[in-house]
């Protein structure tokens, strides 16, 4: 059963005028993720993947990222849309977020510009932000989106939602 939308005020957007396949978009943002007391990737090259009902996913080149803090993980997982995503781990000399990094090495035709870039869990991190606001996390544990003031929902991902 699909929820109310909230209504978009000046300035957002709404997830649910999102498309279904995705889309996605660059954008000049300032993207920053932090981990174990450190900066370990800043962008104003991101890419945002947009779905309805889901916040956007920021995927940021692999430059963006400092040396060494992406390893290779085990495991991978398929989306309907983009196809097979890789895992990484985020390392630092302070912390380690297990798999709480992907990328799809070999999209599925139409996703190819994805290639090169790496998304994060924001849940995983110590902090990420856009354009210095801080992002609250897609509930869930499963998706990777990220809730800045800019968006409104309701969102996926949370108790009840399985079926948007």
């Amino acid at each position: 059963m699909r929820p109310t939308p909230l209504r978009p005020g000046p300035g957002q957007e709404s997830v649910w005028d999102y498309p279904r396949p995705p889309r996605v978009e660059p954008t000049g943002s300032q993207i920053e993720i932090r981990l174990g007391g450190q900066v370990v990737a800043r962008t104003t090259a991101a890419l945002r993947v947009l779905e309805t009902s889901h916040p956007p996913t920021y995927y940021l080149p692999v430059s963006a990222f400092a040396e060494g803090v992406l390893r290779p993980a085990a495991g991978s997982s398929y989306c309907e849309w983009k196809g097979d995503a890789s895992y990484l781990d985020v390392v630092t000399a302070a912390r380690t977020a297990a798999r709480a990094g992907w990328t799809y090495p070999r999209p599925s035709p139409g996703f190819e510009v994805l290639v090169g870039h790496v998304a994060v869990m924001p849940g995983a991190m110590d902090a990420c932000t856009v354009d210095g606001e801080v992002v609250v996390p897609q509930e869930g544990g499963f998706y990777g989106g990220w809730i800045t003031s800019r968006v409104v929902g309701p969102f996926k991902g949370g108790a009840g939602s399985r079926g948007w």
